[in-house]
């Protein structure tokens, strides 16, 4: 896959930089794991976050840091904070600018690129930020609010791609 990704810079109201963006992160972090979400109010987006803080070193094991965006402003991301002390970034982009640049998928044409709950889909993508430049090295675009890998896979692709530059 290897393209390159574009850069931006969003309220964090999490753990790590505010504002996040990927060159803020220290150089220990050889792989960015984005989890764009659906909206504010997805269950299985709700639950998403919380399965993945709970395996959140496995990740950081793995050189990774794991960032969730959600469509939503700053205001109505906090409350997903408050309510679940995630270890890792939250953000907040009210506009969908960052997940439409990553071409989050969206459902039912104009109507669900009105309304978020009609028509974002979740997605997950991979960064590598290994090389002189940070690169596209995964993304999975689901078709539905259901439709996302579970946590076993992202881990199971972050060991390839260390086992790939191992070569």
């Amino acid at each position: 896959m290897s393209t390159q990704v574009p850069e931006f810079s969003l309220p964090n109201v999490a753990v790590g930089p505010d504002p996040f963006s990927l060159s803020a992160l220290s150089d220990d972090v050889a792989f960015v794991v984005v989890f764009f979400q659906r909206d504010h109010y997805c269950t299985n987006c709700r639950k998403q976050v919380r399965d993945v803080a709970e395996r959140y070193d496995a990740f950081r094991q793995r050189d990774a840091e794991v960032v969730s965006i959600v469509p939503e402003p700053r205001e109505q991301v906090e409350t997903w904070q408050e309510r679940y002390d995630l270890p890792y970034p939250l953000l907040a982009d009210p506009d969908a600018a960052v997940g439409d640049a990553y071409d989050q998928p969206v459902r039912f044409g104009l109507l669900g690129r009105f309304s978020d709950f009609f028509g974002r889909m979740p997605e997950v993508v991979i960064i590598d930020r290994r090389g002189p430049e940070p690169e596209l090295a995964y993304a999975y675009e689901g078709s539905s609010t259901f439709d996302r890998p579970d946590i076993d896979t992202l881990l199971a692709e972050l060991d390839d791609l260390r086992e790939e530059s191992a070569e």
